[in-house]
């Protein structure tokens, strides 16, 4: 886990068949279409600008240490050349394993690899139809042929196919499989993927790849990190009591998957706020694009990494190999605090910028130097309490920094704190 702790921050692609109807990734089931006619779209797909070079360079740009492709959703098609089925992206228009090309693309750019493998299948034969979340689950006939679906050759399908993806192309470092369901009515979890079997493959294959939480494997020790979607945690996530890794899994938009008429887009800001946040309760932060049919990321997401790396270029040791700052140290008014261990510094991210000073309750005597992290400029230290600089009285142990009157100009300034 040591260089995924340290990198921090990563680059999600769901990019598919549902790129077409530009709908959300979850078209196929939350308008029902059948297998047979959401079947069309692979006649279609020909994403004649899909360049992965200027992909991977556009994540090294905004500061990602990785990527996680989406080599199957749920709607079964695959982004990759399978061997277990035609439906696939070698066999449409484009004619080329999209997969293969971008895992060179951006090993050469020195960033790592990851899967992401969905364990549903929408358009599989012997995946069952009676499912809470099945395109046709409500197709009686669909419904009627479930009693002669065999569910050990779809386990063998899954397990064939994720036997190929850490086959064929390499080293891959992360594993992202999506997902399970047990507690819904009709759901699925460990007993219809055969997780244990899974994982026991995957482990042999590649014993050094990092796996999620999804295989509902959770009491069994089956993964290696947490991951809450969409949703910022109050704090460092925990599991039966003790702090483990996590990885929060987030979108610009509303969707992660090309949504021509999404315009939920978060801010430049709002992006960065999400990335000191992650990292101040001793997360990573995995952030989606969702390219186009023709295979562009869109200018909105282009705009809000180019803004990541303005930002990242001058902030970036606040993030990489940071966590957490230790429990005893208080978070000053509107501001972030993320801590190398390593180094021993402190890093407070301020976010709104306040008048002539911060305070830090009880950091008096355990400041060597400060200055602000993007220019290196020293930033004066006072010892005292109460609104006057000079005010300073008897057994204080606060400590105010010296702030210029205006605010750099830096989406979020960082303050660089050398402790003792």
């Amino acid at each position: 886990m040591e260089w995924w702790t340290e990198a921090r921050f990563g680059m999600f692609i769901h990019w598919g068949l549902y790129a077409l109807p530009a709908r959300h990734e979850w078209v196929m089931s939350k308008e029902q279409i059948s297998k047979k006619e959401y079947e069309k779209y692979a006649q279609y797909f020909d994403p004649d600008l899909f360049d992965p070079v200027e992909w991977a360079a556009l994540a090294k740009k905004a500061g990602m240490k990785y990527v996680v492709f989406t080599a199957k959703h749920h709607d079964g098609f695959c982004m990759y050349d399978s061997q277990y089925t035609s439906y696939k992206v070698t066999n449409t228009p484009a004619g080329r394993d999209v997969f293969r090309e971008l895992v060179d693309a951006f090993r050469a750019e020195g960033i790592r690899i990851g899967v992401y493998y969905s364990l549903i299948d929408w358009h599989h034969p012997d995946f069952t139809v009676k499912d809470p979340i099945h395109p046709e689950r409500n197709h009686k006939s669909e419904l009627n042929k479930d009693k002669n679906r065999d569910k050990e050759r779809f386990q063998k399908y899954i397990k064939n196919q994720l036997t190929e993806l850490l086959t064929n192309y390499g080293k891959i470092d992360v594993l992202f499989a999506d997902f399970s369901y047990p507690q819904r009515k009709n759901g699925k979890g460990k007993d219809y993927w055969n997780s244990r079997d899974l994982y026991t493959q995957i482990r042999s294959l590649q014993p050094q790849i990092i796996i999620n939480d999804r295989l509902d494997l959770m009491d069994e020790g089956g993964w290696d990190y947490r991951t809450p979607e969409q949703f910022m945690p109050n704090n460092w996530v925990t599991y039966q009591g003790a702090k483990v890794p996590w990885e929060t899994c987030q979108t610009f938009s509303g969707s992660w998957g090309y949504f021509r008429d999404e315009y939920t887009w978060k801010s430049a800001k709002q992006t960065l706020v999400m990335l000191i946040e992650t990292v101040s309760k001793g997360g990573n932060l995995i952030l989606n694009v969702g390219p186009t049919a023709r295979g562009v990321i869109q200018e909105k997401a282009v705009e809000r990494l180019n803004a990541t790396h303005d930002w990242m270029k001058y902030n970036s040791r606040a993030i990489y190999g940071c966590t957490a700052a230790p429990e005893n140290i208080e978070t000053p008014r509107n501001s972030l605090l993320t801590y190398n261990p390593k180094t021993n510094r402190l890093y407070v991210h301020v976010l709104d910028w306040p008048f002539k000073t911060i305070y830090l309750p009880g950091m008096a005597g355990k400041v060597a130097y400060a200055q602000l992290l993007h220019d290196a400029s020293e930033l004066k230290l006072k010892t005292t309490k109460g609104a006057w600089l000079d005010d300073i009285k008897q057994g204080d142990t606060g400590l105010k920094i010296e702030i210029p009157v205006r605010k750099p100009d830096v989406e979020i300034p960082v303050i660089e704190l050398f402790l003792k």
